[in-house]
């Protein structure tokens, strides 16, 4: 469904880009180029009002964190200009299913750890490509979910994740390893509630996941934007008789500068290994050299 509705976004957009510039291309070329380079690149301004909505909530965050600077900033939403397009415009429109799941016998190696991997808000499996590039050919079984409803509960996805761990673990022999975007590490939680499932994962790695919830959350009005609003009873549900040492299991990747998860402490879990990475932006920040390779170092962990 995502898919099908990003692919009709994506050729409008094109189409509407195309369509100006042809249309005014001969009479008035000025506003021809002005007009392709506002649907074009509009996103970038958007982005624009994000980061300084972020640098504004930030200084109000009551558990400091570094204060992002202009020069992280600017880098950061160019980042994010570049990131975004490739993941909202191709990978998940055109390419969600380019890499397959990894789960056949001749593919992976039995007593080598496997991967479930579980993407956030309006998103699909597309977004992983890069990760899935990585482990093709290493013996590691994978699945990426692409996790429906779009905006219903985010506990309708535990049963989703419970079938692909089931899966994963069936093939390796091994608990496996959750690596989650955004919204997705609240849906591994959720999971974990659900399901009493500590013994039966690894570790849990969340990438700019909003476990305290986010400010811009208050303009989302699906179930799903609901339950990520800042401090919502149902994030204070999710640890409720949980065991004491759950969120030692987790290794929560933040930044100071996540033009979606914001304020930035938002992104912590007491009791986790939390991670600063200064100047990166939300969808940026999961397709960082740092940020993979630490986390795919997991799989090969001899302590593991």
């Amino acid at each position: 469904m995502l898919a099908h509705l990003q692919r009709l976004i994506t050729l409008t957009l094109v189409a509407a880009a195309c369509g100006w510039l042809l249309y005014f291309g001969s009479s008035r070329p000025w506003l021809a180029m002005a007009g392709f380079l506002v649907i074009t690149f509009g996103h970038a301004a958007f982005l624009a009002i994000e980061f300084m909505l972020l640098r504004v909530i930030n200084k109000a965050d009551p558990v400091p964190v570094p204060e992002a600077t202009w020069k992280e900033l600017l880098r950061a939403w160019l980042g994010e200009t570049w990131t975004a397009p490739q993941v909202f415009c191709w990978r998940q429109p055109f390419r969600a299913n380019a890499i397959p799941d990894q789960l056949a016998p001749h593919a992976v190696v039995h007593g080598r750890r496997g991967v479930v991997f579980v993407h956030g808000f309006f998103c699909n499996r597309g977004l992983w490509t890069p990760w899935l590039q990585r482990l093709q050919g290493r013996g590691h079984a994978f699945i990426a979910l692409s996790l429906e409803p779009l905006f219903g509960s985010i506990d309708d996805y535990a049963p989703q994740i419970e079938e692909a761990v089931q899966q994963v673990t069936r093939a390796t022999g091994l608990p496996p390893l959750l690596v989650c975007h955004s919204m997705g590490g609240l849906a591994a939680r959720a999971w974990l509630k659900h399901m009493k499932a500590e013994a039966r994962v690894f570790q849990v790695v969340t990438i700019g996941t909003p476990h305290s919830g986010t400010w811009l959350a208050r303009f989302g009005h699906g179930h799903n934007s609901r339950q990520m609003r800042l401090l919502s009873d149902w994030q204070a549900q999710l640890d409720h008789q949980m065991p004491e040492d759950r969120h030692t299991l987790f290794t929560c990747w933040y930044s100071n500068c996540d033009n979606i998860v914001f304020p930035a402490s938002t992104a912590t879990l007491p009791g986790a290994d939390n991670r600063l990475v200064r100047g990166a932006a939300h969808v940026q920040l999961a397709f960082l050299p740092p940020v993979m390779n630490a986390t795919l170092a997991m799989l090969d962990d001899p302590l593991s």
